[in-house]
């Protein structure tokens, strides 16, 4: 629910006296168009808020979404593509989504867990961190908003600490803090995990749904292809920092759409930032400055962290140069590697537009160690490869626990 935190604010009050339903993704395999925790509201009088599938299955949807209002029941449905029936509701794509439908009754006013969590998610900015945990698979489940997903610790919240313990606690904890979303299965006594499916759920589970804040873009130099490539990495979603040490530069208007414009020496700023805590893993260092007195003090700051991705602009001679001067300063040839230089996938790209496309491009790639990098035309096999579920990074999984 919380990717229609950016359209709630004029739905809350419409719907505090009405019923409807919410239809959320909580299960996809294969191409598909939206992760799990894409949610659409449904409401009585038929008015729609949000898409799951952006289109296929849409109208099917809303006909289950009616029915659950109807007799107050939940559902749980899976589609997937129908070869047998040209007229089935499904996935042209080929994928599978599985799909929960919540309804929620008039006159239940703020008390309704899901009516509580959407006034709160509808007070949020869009780019706010917040979590929402909600308990599936009975009427008038439990669902929490927490507004600090990256310090959640389980025992401080009494109310899902009462639901959860054992090996569901700590995955539920760990999608929290780690900005994911999955479902989250609760064993029943005697349950078998080869008995569950997707589509007939066994027993209660848990949905997690959370967004930490923005990951950080830290690009050094205030020239053209800085300007191109601020706005680029808006659109990714990163909170972008413009860094140069010369003020007539930085202060050019052409970078008003950064976040923050700084003025200082790249290598002072980024260690500063660093030592107060202001960067993480998922933090990413452009290096523009094609300037060695700038690049390779910067450089060698940024190799020593533990940043998601450091690249640096300039020729392949350029490089051979800085990987000298970093090798002559100490740094250790394996950090050396971690080096994106030159910066970019090779698209042939001159412009700075066309470059900051590049840079952007390779970023994408870097966090998806499934992607090839070619056209998808001469590729075979699913189009999107989720990422492999990690301690801090499980998008988009479905966790069984028995």
């Amino acid at each position: 629910m919380i990717d229609l935190i950016p359209s709630l604010g004029p739905w809350v009050p419409r719907l505090a006296g009405e019923e409807f339903a919410v239809a959320t993704i909580v299960g996809a395999s294969g191409s598909v168009p939206r992760p799990v925790g894409t949610s659409m509201l449904v409401a009585a009088s038929g008015d729609v808020l949000g898409s799951l599938s952006g289109g296929c299955v849409e109208g099917a949807v809303v006909a289950l979404a009616q029915e659950a209002m109807d007799d107050g029941v939940p559902r749980h449905e899976t589609f997937g593509f129908s070869s047998a029936d040209a007229f089935a509701a499904g996935l042209t794509c080929g994928g599978e989504l599985a799909i929960h439908i919540e309804p929620v009754p008039a006159g239940t006013g703020a008390a309704h867990p899901l009516r509580a969590a959407l006034a709160r998610l509808a007070g949020l900015g869009p780019d706010q961190p917040v979590a929402l945990v909600r308990l599936l698979g009975n009427a008038g489940g439990a669902a929490v908003v927490l507004p600090d997903p990256a310090a959640f610790r389980l025992a401080a919240s009494p109310q899902l600490a009462v639901l959860l313990d054992g090996e569901p606690a700590l995955q539920v904890e760990a999608l929290v803090r780690g900005g994911g979303a999955g479902l989250v299965h609760l064993p029943q006594p005697g349950e078998c995990a080869a008995d569950r499916s997707d589509s007939q759920p066994a027993g209660p589970a848990v949905l997690v749904e959370s967004r930490l804040a923005p990951p950080r873009m830290l690009v050094f130099g205030a020239n053209d292809f800085g300007a191109a490539l601020v706005p680029a990495a808006k659109l990714l979603g990163y909170h972008v920092t413009l860094v140069d040490a010369r003020p007539a530069f930085a202060s050019q208007p052409r970078f008003a759409a950064a976040d923050q414009v700084v003025t200082d020496w790249p290598h002072r700023y980024l260690a500063a930032e660093a030592a107060a805590g202001r960067t993480d893993s998922r933090t990413v260092a452009a290096v523009l400055t094609h300037d060695p007195k700038f690049d390779i003090p910067l450089l060698e700051t940024a190799l020593a962290l533990d940043l998601a991705y450091v690249g640096a602009m300039g020729s392949r001679r350029s490089h051979l140069q800085r990987v000298d001067e970093l090798l002559n300063a100490g740094v250790p040839p394996e950090r050396i590697a971690q080096l994106h230089s030159p910066i970019g996938l090779d698209l042939g790209a001159v412009t700075p537009a066309e470059v900051a496309v590049s840079v952007t491009a390779e970023l994408i790639a870097a966090r998806n160690s499934a992607a090839t990098c070619g056209p998808l035309r001469d590729t075979s096999g699913a189009i999107h490869h989720p990422a492999a579920p990690a301690a801090a990074d499980l998008d988009t999984q479905e966790i069984a626990w028995t």
